[in-house]
């Protein structure tokens, strides 16, 4: 990979967009690199998965105009489309993966950012749409996850005003969880992943397919997805672990993904 690298540090996996002199904008290389990626994280040894961009600069400041400015429509819904495919593969991946978001998320990097599970800034971070600036709208999932994760009213004002907001305000709009300063980012982020890591993998799992699945319907249809997917934890021996644990007091338990 080229523009995008992979590490694992124990459980964890760490994809990283390694395009500093674009400020790791999106292309269709890395688009491309990002669904092999994906493709190929081993679900056995990984559980939880860390977004992030190379530098302190910018996670993600768009993507690349240059690539877009020729397009005609039918190439433009196209290049949406190769976007939008490899983060609905994110949002739907079956393990967490978490954004950190180490400088500007603009655009494509707000979209990719969005797609996540949740996020973690830099007290530097950026977000926005600054698509119409451009004469188009976002077009790799903004005008869809925006409106779900803080208000169809504050997303339809900044996509339609093109404005960005800071780490603070995204924090107070509910855009991202926690903020740390830069030098402490991807310590306090890997934390949290760890700290999800030592809990039940197929039960963490079976979590985020609830909570996806579940958004997408009301609520009577909604708690027979938890119900089933409750009660598929029960075929699992990290269930007979934890609750065996519980009930003898047993502290530090290792659960074993099976």
């Amino acid at each position: 990979m080229s523009v995008v690298s992979y590490r694992q540090e124990n459980f964890v996996g760490i994809v990283t967009i390694e395009r500093p002199e674009a400020l790791n904008a999106l292309n269709s290389e890395v688009l491309g690199e990002l669904n092999q990626i994906f493709a190929n994280i081993d679900l056995e040894t990984t559980r939880v998965v860390l977004l992030t961009g190379s530098g302190t600069k910018s996670f993600v400041a768009g993507a690349d105009i240059s690539e877009m400015m020729p397009l005609n429509r039918a190439q433009g819904a196209k290049f949406s489309n190769k976007g939008n495919e490899i983060f609905r593969k994110i949002e739907n991946f079956p393990i967490p993966v978490i954004a950190v978001v180490n400088g500007f998320a603009l655009g494509g990097g707000c979209e990719i950012a969005m797609s996540c599970d949740f996020r973690v800034c830099s007290e530097n971070a950026v977000f926005g749409q600054p698509e119409v600036g451009l004469g188009i709208t976002p077009g790799f999932g903004g005008t869809q996850r925006l409106a779900r994760l803080i208000g169809a009213g504050k997303a339809k004002e900044l996509i339609y005003t093109g404005n960005a907001i800071k780490a603070d305000e995204a924090l107070r709009v509910g855009l991202v969880n926690h903020i740390f300063p830069q030098e402490q980012l991807m310590e306090e982020a890997m934390k949290i992943a760890n700290k999800i890591a030592k809990n039940a993998p197929f039960a963490v799992r079976a979590s985020k397919k609830a909570i996806n699945e579940g958004l997408e319907l009301d609520i009577d249809r909604a708690i027979i997805v938890e119900e089933k997917l409750f009660g598929d934890c029960f075929t699992t021996e990290d269930q007979k672990t934890g609750m065996n644990a519980f009930l003898n007091k047993i502290k530090n338990v290792e659960f074993k993904n099976k």
